[in-house]
């Protein structure tokens, strides 16, 4: 038997009672019932997964990604297509806040 197959065989199936009570807790939240979309979806998948209605994620990662879009060459933007990188720069220190 190959690796993959034996680990595949130790992963548990997917606790539907968990995913269920995830969607209870969402809904019971103070915003309209679905309102986080895909966000929805990943938490009853990883409750699923995990077996529990608020499963942690001890390892955490962020990504911050950023681009210029070009807007400079049309002359519609206030700031040179330097001031992406000045920024990204800024933002990596803890300078400078990002939406």
């Amino acid at each position: 038997m190959r690796p993959y197959r034996a680990a595949l065989e130790q992963v548990p199936e997917p606790d539907a009672t968990a995913a269920a009570r995830c969607q209870e807790l969402l809904d019971a939240k103070t915003k309209p019932r679905g309102s986080l979309g895909r966000l929805e979806e990943l938490a009853r998948r990883l409750a699923a997964l995990r077996g529990e209605a608020t499963p942690g994620l001890p390892r955490k990662a962020l990504v911050v990604m950023a681009a210029d879009h070009g807007v400079v060459e049309e002359g519609v933007s206030a700031y040179p297509a330097e001031v992406t990188g000045q920024m990204v720069a800024n933002f990596a220190r803890g300078g400078a806040a990002l939406n």
